[in-house]
C-alpha cells in the first residue's frame, strides 16, 4: 500500500475543507509518492531537503560552541585546515563518487552483474589507495615547505591528512547510497553523525582537560571522521550485498577511470570554486577573518543546501531518463529548476532577515560579516535559479565541457579574489565569489541549451529538445 495525501486527508479531514485541499494534495501525491521516477526523485530530493535542515541546525549549533570555545584565532585555524582536508579528500576520489552514480543503475537495468560487483569493490579500494597515496604526499610536502608557512599552522595540517583516506572513502559510499536512491544512507554519516561525534569528541576533549586549541579541534575531527566511516563502511556493505548475489567480478579500471577522470574535473573545480574565498583569505589574510568570513559563508549554506538537496534526488533519475525519452528527460529538468529556485528565494529572504542575530551567536566580532550576506546571496539565488545544470550535463555525457566551464569559472573566481582581497578586504572576496557564481549560472545554463535544447532557467519559456544526448 501506497501513502497518499489526498486519501489521508479525506479521511482526517471534513469533506469541504478536504475538497479544497485536494488539487494541492494531488500535486504532491504526483511529485512525491508516485512509483515512478519522478516520484522517486522528489523522495530523495525530500529526505535530502530535511537531512540539510538538521544538518544545517546540527553545523551552526557545532560551529557556535567551537568558535566560543576556541576563539576567533583558533578558530581560524581549524577552519581553514578542515576545509583544505574536505576538498583534497573529496578530489582524492578522482571522479569515482559521481561517476558510480552513472555505473551502478546502467549495469543494473543491462543485467550486467559482473561489472557491477566489479565496481562496487574497484571502487572503494582504489579510492582508498588513491587518497592514502596523496595524504602521505601531502604530509611530507607541509613538512618540507614548513619553514615557508605561519609556525601556527604546521602541526593542525599535518594531522590533518590523517583525515583523507576516510573522507574519500566517505564520498564513494555516498555514491553508491545515491545510486540505490537510499538518501537516509547516502547523507546521514556526513551530514548527521559526522558533526555530532566531531562536537562530541571536542567537548570530551574540554573536559578531560585539553587546551582549546585548532590542534585538539583537528584530533577530535580524525577520530570522529574516522568513527563515522567505518560504521559507514560496513552498513553500506552489507545493504549492498543483500541487493547483488554472489558472484565473478569483472573490472574495467582503464574505461572507468576514462569517465570518471572528467567528472573529476567537474566535481573538483565545483568543490574548489565553492571554498576558493576561504582558502584565498587564509593565504592573504589573518585567522580572525577567515573565522568571520567562514561564519558568514556557513550562515549563508542556509539556502545553499536546497540546491544541493535536489542535486542529490536528481542526478541518478537524469542518468536513467538519458537512454531512454528525451522529451521526458527535458520535462523532468526544467521541474527541477523549480524545485530549486522557489524554496532558495524564500531561504535567502529569511536568512538576510535574521543573519545579523545569527552571526551574534558565534561571539563577539562575527556580525561583522553581516553586511556580507547581502551581496553573496545574489550568487547563491544565480546558483539555483538554473537548478543542477552540472548534474544534467554529467549524467548526460556531457562532462567535458562541463569541466571547461567550472575551469573557467574557477580561474575567474581565483584571479578575482587576488585582485580584490589585498584592496578590499572580505568585501573583495565577496564580490569576486558573488560574480563568479552569476558567471557560473549564466554559461551553464547556455551550455544545457545548446547541448541538449533544454531551457535550464526559471524564467526562460520551454523549448522543445534539439540536442542529441
Amino acid at each position: 500500500m501506497r501513502f497518499s495525501a489526498a486519501s489521508t486527508a479525506e479521511r482526517l479531514l471534513p469533506a469541504r475543507l478536504a475538497l479544497r485541499a485536494r488539487p494541492l494534495l494531488g500535486a504532491i501525491d504526483t511529485a512525491l509518492f508516485t512509483a515512478d521516477e519522478r516520484g522517486q526523485a522528489g523522495r530523495m530530493s525530500l529526505i535530502a531537503f530535511v537531512i540539510r535542515i538538521v544538518n544545517a541546525a546540527i553545523a551552526f549549533v557545532s560551529q557556535v560552541l567551537l568558535a566560543r570555545w576556541m576563539g576567533s584565532f583558533e578558530y581560524g585555524i581549524f577552519v581553514l585546515v578542515w576545509v583544505t582536508m574536505v576538498i583534497v579528500g573529496n578530489l582524492s576520489c578522482l571522479g569515482f563518487h559521481t561517476s558510480i552514480i552513472r555505473f551502478i543503475p546502467e549495469y543494473r537495468a543491462k543485467g550486467m552483474l559482473p561489472e557491477l560487483r566489479g565496481v562496487l569493490l574497484t571502487s572503494r579500494l582504489f579510492v582508498l589507495a588513491a587518497s592514502t597515496f596523496l595524504a602521505f604526499a601531502g604530509a611530507l610536502g607541509i613538512w618540507l615547505l614548513s619553514g615557508t608557512m605561519e609556525s601556527y599552522y604546521v602541526v593542525p595540517f599535518i594531522l590533518g591528512v590523517i583525515c583523507m583516506p576516510m573522507i574519500a572513502l566517505s564520498d564513494v559510499l555516498q555514491g553508491i547510497s545515491r545510486a540505490h536512491s537510499w538518501a537516509i544512507s547516502a547523507l546521514s554519516p556526513t551530514y548527521l553523525t559526522r558533526p555530532i561525534l566531531i562536537l562530541a569528541f571536542m567537548a570530551a576533549a574540554l573536559l578531560a582537560g585539553y587546551a582549546p586549541t585548532a590542534t585538539t579541534a583537528v584530533i577530535a575531527t580524525i577520530l570522529a571522521t574516522y568513527t563515522t566511516t567505518i560504521i559507514q563502511l560496513v552498513t553500506v556493505t552489507r545493504r549492498v550485498d543483500r541487493r547483488v548475489p554472489a558472484g565473478p567480478r569483472k573490472s574495467h579500471l582503464r574505461q572507468w577511470l576514462v569517465i570518471s577522470l572528467p567528472i573529476f574535473l567537474v566535481e573538483g573545480f565545483f568543490f574548489i570554486l565553492t571554498n576558493a574565498d576561504v582558502l584565498m583569505i587564509g593565504l592573504y589574510m589573518k585567522p580572525d577573518d577567515v573565522a568571520v568570513y567562514f561564519a558568514t559563508v556557513k550562515t549563508l549554506a542556509l539556502v545553499h543546501f536546497v540546491y544541493f538537496a535536489v542535486k542529490a534526488g536528481v542526478a541518478q533519475r537524469y542518468a536513467q531518463f538519458t537512454h531512454g525519452d528525451t522529451a521526458r528527460l527535458a520535462a523532468f529538468a526544467r521541474e527541477t529548476v523549480s524545485w530549486t529556485f522557489w524554496p532558495s528565494l524564500v531561504m535567502a529572504l529569511v536568512v538576510l532577515g535574521l543573519g545579523k542575530p545569527i552571526l551574534s551567536l558565534f561571539g563577539p566580532g562575527f556580525d561583522a560579516g553581516y553586511p556580507l550576506l547581502f551581496l553573496l546571496v545574489f550568487g547563491v539565488v544565480a546558483r539555483a535559479a538554473v537548478g543542477p545544470c552540472e548534474s544534467l550535463l554529467t549524467m548526460s555525457g556531457n562532462q567535458n565541457v562541463c569541466a571547461l566551464v567550472y575551469a573557467l569559472t574557477l580561474a575567474l573566481n581565483i584571479g578575482l579574489n587576488m585582485a580584490f582581497i589585498p584592496h578590499f578586504g572580505l568585501w573583495g572576496a565577496a564580490i569576486a565569489t558573488s560574480v563568479a557564481m552569476i558567471f557560473e549560472a549564466a554559461v551553464l545554463a547556455f551550455t544545457v541549451w545548446r547541448k541538449l535544447g533544454i531551457a535550464m532557467a526559471i524564467f526562460m519559456p520551454a523549448t522543445r529538445t534539439q540536442g542529441v544526448l
